[in-house]
């Protein structure tokens, strides 16, 4: 058996589409799991709807998740580039080559300036791997332009012969593409090739039923990468958008996938895409690394935000990300997490400064500093105790204490644990920003 060979042919109109980065997934993971060679192919032949930038975002997107791209040795034992990617644009003399066999052998023809292949009027069974037999009628079908007026090449005709030129044995492709297939099929028939294997995926449809558009929160994979989103995390997500390991496990690592993966197992429904799951996901993906790995991620992200890392402790950054970062589902949460860790200068909520920053609140919040001002040791343990026995011996709750003291270090009521946040901001810090509170609101009416 031949090597597997599969190709992703996205065109650079401007984003990487949620459904195009799973197709290119299934068939990433499809090389891997046989074997094979995973092909780029920009199909870029419409100039006036591509651009370089297009280009880039596609790149990004699919290096992003992990899905490099690879030639690997050819059939015949030749490379034919370690990296790729192909431009169809960059392939024109070929196409006009095989234009030029389909004239010569009488299977196209000459037609207002545009060629015509002669379509085979004929009924014809597509054999998919996913969908099972699937019969096209093409008695009425019109014969099809592959070559515009102006001499450029039309989709079909590209699609096919970068297939046969490449030695694609797989297309794992949308199934809005099936009703292409007889088409395709049809041109390999007059090259006189035998044609790949079709496997089509179903659609993927948004939470009120419709096909998923470029228009659509969360269709572009751009969007991801901007709000912090773990990679293996939306590329868990996508796995499970039409295929499962058949039971009841909805966090799997790649790794597995590849091992599992079989194309027959792809559901035949369509597939219903929805937010609110691949936010649980990340959420998981986030609680599981480890501090190391997510502190890039998080640096970016907080950088972005217009917080600087100048002059900032690499230990008291991992540290403050430590205690957040169960609190995490997506990164783009973390500049409200995590601002206060890095300026002396943050604002208080006003409805909990107003709730809590009352006259008595201020008065609890003077006697525990006075008792954290004594503290020698400025650890967890030592600051859960030193407040619970502050209010033991001043016969009130714990939260006395607790909610004047957690706004006035991170001006939010609500946080981290909060004896972990003080830890880590350090007994000067914790002082200090006491002291602006007390400061700010003693002599403010109530």
């Amino acid at each position: 058996m031949s090597q597997v060979r599969v190709r992703f042919a996205p065109s650079p109109t401007g984003l990487l589409h949620i459904g195009g980065a799973r197709t290119a997934l299934f068939n990433w993971i499809f090389a891997k799991r046989m074997g094979g060679a995973f092909v780029l192919r920009i199909e870029d032949t419409d100039a006036a709807r591509n651009s370089k930038e297009a280009v880039d975002i596609i790149f990004k997107g699919l290096q992003w998740l992990g899905l490099n791209w690879d030639e690997g040795p050819m059939p015949d034992g030749s490379v034919k580039g370690d990296h790729g990617p192909y431009f169809q644009s960059q392939r024109n003399e070929i196409y006009k080559k095989y234009v030029q066999k389909l004239l010569a052998e009488g299977k196209a023809y000459e037609f207002e300036g545009a060629i015509k292949f002669r379509t085979p009027k004929t009924i014809v069974t597509v054999p998919d791997l996913i969908c099972g037999n699937v019969q096209f009628d093409r008695t009425n079908d019109p014969d099809l332009v592959i070559q515009r007026k102006d001499g450029s090449p039309v989709f079909h005709l590209v699609n096919v012969v970068d297939d046969l030129e490449m030695k694609i044995t797989h297309v794992i492709r949308g199934e809005d593409h099936l009703s292409n297939t007889p088409k395709h099929l049809a041109l390999f028939e007059a090259f006189g090739a035998t044609p790949p294997q079709y496997g089509h995926i179903p659609l993927i449809l948004n939470t009120n039923g419709s096909k998923m558009s470029k228009r659509d929160e969360g269709a572009s994979i751009g969007e991801y990468i901007e709000q912090g989103y773990i990679p293996e995390a939306l590329r868990n997500y996508l796995c499970f958008l039409g295929w499962s390991p058949k039971d009841n496990r909805e966090v799997i690592s790649i790794e597995e996938v590849i091992q599992i993966f079989e194309l027959s197992q792809i559901n035949r429904s369509n597939a219903r895409f929805g937010l609110d799951k691949l936010f649980w996901m990340n959420g998981e993906y986030t609680r599981e690394l480890s501090i190391e790995a997510y502190a890039p991620l998080a640096q970016s992200i907080l950088e972005k935000s217009g917080i600087s890392f100048t002059g900032v402790d690499p230990t008291y950054f991992k540290a403050a990300l430590a205690i957040v970062k169960e609190k995490i589902k997506v990164g783009r949460e973390l500049p409200e997490w995590m601002s206060y860790f890095f300026t002396e200068e943050f604002d208080f909520d006003p409805a909990a400064a107003q709730k809590v920053f009352t006259p008595e609140g201020l008065t609890h919040l003077s006697t525990l500093r006075a008792k954290l001002a004594e503290l020698s040791t400025f650890d967890c343990a030592t600051l859960e105790n030193s407040v619970k026995a502050l209010a033991t011996e001043n016969a009130v709750k714990a939260g006395a204490y607790i909610h004047p003291i957690r706004l006035a270090t991170s001006g939010r009521p609500v946080g981290p644990s909060l004896y972990h946040l003080l830890e880590v901001l350090g007994k000067e810090k914790v002082l200090s920003r006491i002291d602006r509170a007390l400061a700010k609101f003693k002599n403010e009416p109530s």
